[in-house]
């Protein structure tokens, strides 16, 4: 009997350890351009150019209003699968209260319309102000936040802040969240 506990123990020890072991993903270098596909993947630790935050720094630059928070989380695919006679809805969408939403626009390749999208959505979102402070979010492991972000560099914004730990890390830490739309095309033109 003391042996079969002692084996119990072991296999339990033993699958904790193979857990933590797959856990643990190496995090990826910083690409020189763009994460063009699997944006559900484990993110660099930097961002040329931009101040990456944790969820403490986010929450205090929310807490202050120092700063427009952007969410760039793609928005869910209508299944393959489901009839076309069928009405889907996605999910609501729940992130960091006073957000803006511009799904689509931290994809790899941006066609003219997205990048529009995101070139406008982001100066309403700071006042056409390329020195006010703008946070890039989406989930963990998320390259969306992350592609976003550096867009945001390039079109010269010079006060960008990462937040790769996203909604899932603020709402884990239980700070609040709210639902939230995506911005209309057509209202960011």
């Amino acid at each position: 009997m003391k042996a079969l506990k002692l084996c119990g123990v072991a296999i339990i020890f033993c699958m904790a350890v193979i857990g933590a072991v797959r856990a643990e993903e190496p995090v990826p270098p910083e690409p020189e351009g763009f994460r063009l596909d699997n944006y559900h993947a484990p993110t660099p630790a930097t961002l040329k150019g931009a101040t990456v935050i944790d969820t403490e720094q986010a929450y205090e630059i929310w807490s202050k209003k120092e700063a427009a928070f952007v969410d760039a989380l793609t928005r869910p695919p209508r299944p393959a699968d489901l009839p076309r006679e069928v009405v889907w809805r996605p999910s609501p969408r729940h992130d960091i209260p006073g957000s803006i939403w511009l799904p689509g626009t931290g994809l790899g390749d941006l066609t003219p319309e997205m990048q529009s999208y995101l070139e406008v959505g982001v100066a309403r979102a700071t006042g056409e102000n390329k020195d006010h402070p703008v946070v890039f979010y989406c989930r963990t492991n998320c390259w969306a936040s992350w592609n976003a972000a550096k867009r945001a560099l390039a079109l010269g914004y010079k006060k960008v802040l990462w937040y790769p730990g996203g909604a899932d890390a603020w709402e884990k830490a239980g700070h609040p969240l709210e639902e939230r739309s995506p911005e209309p095309m057509n209202a960011v033109r």
